[in-house]
């Protein structure tokens, strides 16, 4: 902008006390020659204005600088942090700077489309350089409709109210990317539709909620599928295994399912008990299939517990710790190398057996023929074969609720809860039976066990079951060695030798 000397008195009378005295910062200005190079663009062809001072940027700049400033009022002088309208006029190109050209290229825009003025938001700076945003208005002043003479401008300060809309804009943005980048799965939910479900289910007087889902299992699943997923972060479609959102919101039923069903009723409860917020551990499924344990924080959004129409569910991803605890679990249970119960396991359950039955029980006692003798000749990697051998077998013929348990070296142990002594005779057989296969797909040292059944009675513990059916199994030991000899063949005896 070109500076107008101030020392036209008969303007400066004729702008007169309203123009210097208004409440707003005021500009008098001449946009004749702007006119002037609009009418020449509009003669050379030019239709689209936008586009050809896109591809001009320069002429932007010459537009801008071809205004002039007549005069100012106090209130700008003020704004600008100037000591006098010279003053400011004086250091216009600190005023009009950086960011200026972009918001005068629209203004010029709208001249083009209108002849009455022009509307806009710019940035300005004050001589000490602080940035200001500033509500344009101009008016081509009545008498100078042809020639653009005198323009007055008023510009608003509206530098508050835009540094609030910044902070709420970049708090939004943190915030989205808190959302978008957190290292566990967020997902936004609407529960509205639950929430009427279960207003209608009290609305109909029942109290005991439990009881209700008990009686009617199906409302659990319908409260799943009325659930709308309104957005999800980036972590819960790599958890999930999803190509995009979309891919992920058209799946949800193979993300909620099975297992998913009993923690969701548990989640309804107390959602009928008021907890907003609740933790829980539940299992998901991922779009390929695999089981995804996690731990879920749930929680409805301040504002919006009369509706729960919004509301934040976390998931971290517990799926490691879970598959260790039932490793962890598995080895305080079960023998490693036979992957049968252990010793502590049956001691365990023959206790609460004992307690609890049902009964009767009846125990075969299990042992490996031959073992010391294919660790003394053949070392005790071939020894540790014929054991996982023996596992095998056990493992294929007892069934839950019965179970086997390795308890001793070559020693093992077969519970067989409200079974009796037919079961328990069938058992054997079956066993028999795995054996000759086993030793049919085997090569080396054939398996063979010796076995002795009981079956409880009802005056006696069932230690004394155990020692019952133990002491049959030496019996039939004796037997085989009697009848093969200390080097262990082949499966021997027929079941008088449990009599």
């Amino acid at each position: 902008m070109e500076a107008m000397p101030l020392d036209n008195r008969d303007e400066a009378d004729a702008i007169g006390d309203v123009f210097q005295l208004a409440p707003l910062p005021l500009w008098l200005e001449d946009f004749s020659a702007v006119k002037t190079l609009l009418d020449t663009w509009r003669a050379e062809g030019v239709s689209d204005l936008r586009a050809h001072l896109q591809a001009h940027p320069e002429l932007v700049r010459e537009a801008a600088l071809s205004i002039r400033v007549i005069a100012v009022n106090d209130k700008t002088v003020e704004l600008f942090e100037a000591d006098s309208p010279e003053h400011l006029i004086d250091n216009l190109d600190v005023v009009f700077s950086r960011d200026m050209l972009s918001s005068h290229m629209g203004e010029l825009c709208q001249l083009w489309e209108r002849s009455d003025g022009f509307e806009s938001q710019a940035v300005n700076y004050t001589l000490s350089g602080r940035r200001l945003d500033v509500l344009l208005k101009a008016r081509i002043l009545p008498g100078h409709e042809d020639d653009w003479g005198r323009v007055i401008l008023s510009t608003e300060d509206v530098t508050e109210g835009e540094e609030g809309r910044r902070r709420l804009a970049s708090s939004e943005a943190f915030a989205r990317g808190l959302f978008e980048h957190s290292p566990i799965s967020l997902w936004v939910e609407d529960f509205c539709v639950v929430k009427s479900l279960m207003d209608e289910v009290r609305e109909r007087g029942v109290t005991d909620f439990r009881t209700f889902l008990d009686v009617h299992p199906e409302f659990v699943f319908r409260c799943m599928s009325e659930i709308r997923v309104l957005d999800v972060n980036r972590h819960t479609l790599e958890l999930f295994r999803a190509k995009d959102r979309p891919d992920l919101l058209s799946r949800l039923g193979e993300v909620f399912r099975d297992d998913m069903e009993s923690h969701f009723r548990e989640q309804l409860i107390d959602l009928w008990s008021g907890k907003l917020f609740q933790q829980r551990e539940v299992v998901n499924y991922a779009l390929d299939g695999e089981e995804l344990h996690v731990h879920m924080q749930f929680s409805v959004f301040p504002g919006r517990e009369g509706d729960w129409s919004l509301v934040q569910v976390a998931l971290t991803d517990i799926t490691a710790r879970k598959k260790a605890e039932a490793y962890l679990e598995f080895l305080g249970k079960h023998d490693i190398l036979t992957k049968l119960y252990n010793r502590s396991f049956f001691v365990d359950e023959l206790n609460r057996l004992e307690r609890k039955g049902p009964l009767p029980v009846t125990v075969i006692v299990v042992d490996l023929n031959g073992l010391k003798s294919v660790n003394d000749t053949l070392g005790h990697a071939a020894g540790d074969a014929l054991l996982r051998r023996a596992g095998e077998v056990l493992r294929e013929a007892v069934q839950k609720p019965h179970c086997a348990a390795r308890i001793g070296g070559d020693e093992f142990v077969i519970l067989m809860p409200a079974s009796g002594e037919t079961e328990g005779l069938q058992m054997i057989a079956d066993i028999e039976e795995l054996v000759e296969l086993n030793n049919q797909f085997y090569t080396g040292s054939p398996l063979s066990f010796s076995l002795g059944l009981a079956t409880s009675l009802q005056i006696e513990r069932l230690e004394d079951t155990v020692k019952r059916a133990d002491k049959r199994m030496y019996e039939a030991k004796r037997q085989h060695y009697a009848e093969h000899g200390s080097g262990a063949g082949a499966f021997g005896g027929e079941h008088g030798r449990l009599a």
